[in-house]
Order: C-alpha cells, then sequence, then structure tokens
C-alpha cells in the first residue's frame, strides 16, 4: 500500500514560520516578564527545599 500523504519541505516551512509569526505576534511583555518572574521565585523555593533536606538529613544521620 503506497503512502498517499506526502508534505514537501515547503509546506514544512511555512507552516513552522507561521506558528512562529503567530506565536512572537501573540505573545506580550507582561507574559514574558511573569514567565521570568515565575521561574525566578519557582528557583528560589527549589534551592531554599535543597537545603532544607539538606540540614534535616544531616540532623536525622547525627
Amino acid at each position: 500500500m503506497e503512502n498517499q500523504f506526502h508534505i514537501d519541505n515547503g509546506t514544512k516551512a511555512g507552516t513552522a514560520a507561521g506558528t512562529l509569526l503567530t506565536i512572537i505576534f501573540n505573545i506580550q511583555i507582561h507574559d514574558i516578564l511573569k514567565t521570568v518572574v515565575l521561574a525566578a521565585i519557582g528557583a528560589i523555593v527549589s534551592f531554599g527545599v535543597s537545603l532544607a533536606l539538606k540540614h534535616l538529613a544531616k540532623k536525622f544521620k547525627k
């Protein structure tokens, strides 16, 4: 049985470029800043929890 669906490279490139342009023009600076702030908060919380768990592990080993 022969494959009936053939998508050439031009169609792939056009779809990728269209998707990228849609994303670029629909993302607002507010969304980017919000993402950066939430990522920073997540990193700080993760680091704090790691330190707390390390401290607890040392405390229970004694």
